[in-house]
């Protein structure tokens, strides 16, 4: 079939050479009662509040202070506008960004979908929950805590009838645990020295790098919020939510209790741009960049600060803090003493379930990405369902959890950096690809602009430049 980029500027210019042409209907109409869609923002945060909540920045906050905050509100603003881009293709067409990078080269989803498999290959969550759990009772050997928590999430993602909709209650529980451990520390644990150098970081930022190393200064940067595949995720997330031309594309199901799943393997679905479905674009739009800032954003700032200040104020000057996980048992020590035996316990607790949570999410949108992208681009007209694929591409990363584990590759920070490395090359990339798609597939009138275009070639420019100077921090020290 010819290739359809269009030289007309009203209509959609989707390639058709690697994927049918999308069909073409009308834009849904947005729901008069927006918060009860609201959610694909708040999952996000809650998955994101992971490795860079919960361990890097507050390491970094224990070596340095915090002077490098503003490294995390620069990746989560960034982030912010990703995340947009990304759902800007969905919320307009349907399709996943992965599929839309498909229509442009043949394999490009399938080298983020190895991208975000390799990245999150290393079960660096489910070992710190474990580590945490090990503080909590005092008792225990992580690694086999953590192979008990990766089954435990295989049985969750396979036998929830809606994945999405699981996902979604998991983490509002786990947000609601965080919103209290916040402000029981701004109660009991942080203290005037810890506000006031926070104000040193607002009026004298620095960039650690030389202190810290180039990986763990780019991981923070691309964890902070989310990063990698998990920005891309974005798009299943808000397809599964009924957003825009999203509305039209069946939800992912358990294979084992969910729905019999409609027909995947439809094109995507465009619509005419005319007044009505314009009209309808802009109230999309609106939500659905309201919708991120207010949940992703706002969720993910605030609990980077806060867990970071409540780093300094127990663990800054601590000659004792390593390089590793056990400075979260260093702190929790410290809270017991500062506050009560209570709070240290609470800390614990609530670090381990979070990480749980995070964990659950991570291995849920691997395997999404990866499942759509299979089933849209290599499998159309295979009978394998994308849940059948969900199903296995879960069980796979278990299972490489697992071996990684009995193999003793159980350090969680080392992991994480390896991780984050790994994400945060994965955003210098599909930058500038969303910027290429979205400034010629879509019609001009909801076409990518010009000032988040230049966002989009900064989060290109640095994540390219931090790439580039992690690779040569690594081999110097080989």
């Amino acid at each position: 079939m010819a290739d359809t980029t269009s030289t007309d500027h009203g209509r959609f210019a989707l390639p058709t050479k690697n994927l049918p042409a999308p069909q073409v209907r009308d834009l849904p109409e947005p729901p008069t009662k927006t918060w009860k869609i609201i959610g694909p923002g708040m999952v996000g945060a809650g998955v994101g509040l992971a490795s860079g909540e919960f361990i890097l920045w507050p390491y970094i906050s224990s070596q340095v202070g915090l002077v490098f905050l503003w490294g995390a509100v620069v990746g989560v603003v960034i982030q912010w506008f990703l995340n947009m881009e990304i759902e800007r293709y969905t919320l307009a067409t349907g399709e996943t960004a992965l599929t839309g990078f498909n229509r442009y080269g043949k394999h490009w989803g399938l080298f983020f979908a190895i991208m975000t498999y390799f990245a999150n290959l290393w079960p660096g969550w489910a070992t710190s929950s474990a580590s945490m759990l090990t503080y909590l009772f005092g008792a225990g050997d992580p690694r086999w805590i953590a192979i008990g928590m990766l089954l435990l999430i295989g049985a969750i993602l396979t036998f929830a009838p809606v994945v999405y909709v699981m996902l979604e209650r998991l983490i509002a529980v786990k947000i609601a645990a965080v919103a209290l451990l916040v402000i029981l520390a701004l109660v009991f644990a942080i203290r005037a020295k810890t506000y006031g150098a926070l104000g040193d970081a607002v009026t004298h930022p620095q960039f650690p790098a030389d202190e810290l190393g180039f990986a763990l200064v780019m991981g923070a940067i691309a964890y902070a919020g989310a990063g990698g595949g998990q920005n891309l995720v974005q798009s299943n997330w808000i397809r599964d939510k009924g957003f825009g031309q999203g509305a039209h594309v069946p939800r992912l199901t358990s294979p084992v209790t969910g729905e019999t799943e409609a027909d995947p393997t439809a094109n995507g679905y465009t619509f005419t741009p005319d007044d009505a479905n314009l009209a309808r674009w802009r109230r999309w739009w609106k939500f659905a960049n309201i919708e991120q800032a207010a949940t992703f954003v706002a969720i993910t700032v605030v609990t980077i600060v806060f867990t970071s200040m409540l780093a300094h104020a127990t663990l800054f000057g601590n000659p004792d803090v390593k390089n590793n996980i056990g400075f979260l048992k260093i702190e929790g020590t410290t809270l017991q003493t500062l506050v009560g035996d209570w709070f240290g316990y609470l800390f614990w607790a609530i670090g381990a379930f979070s990480l749980f949570a995070a964990a659950a999410g991570i291995v849920d949108y691997t395997s999404r990405l990866s499942s759509d992208m299979i089933k849209a681009r290599y499998l159309r007209e295979s009978k394998i369902t994308e849940s059948k694929l969900y199903f296995w591409l879960v069980w796979g990363l278990v299972a490489f959890g697992i071996i990684v584990l009995l193999a003793g590759l159980t350090q969680p920070l080392v992991l994480l950096v390896i991780s984050a490395c790994t994400a945060g090359t994965m955003m210098f990339v599909y930058s500038g690809l969303l910027w290429w798609m979205n400034s010629r597939a879509l019609p001009h009138a909801i076409r990518i602009t010009t000032w988040r275009a230049a966002v989009l070639a900064f989060s290109f420019l640095a994540f390219g430049f931090l790439a580039v100077f992690t690779i040569i921090d690594q081999v110097k020290k080989l």
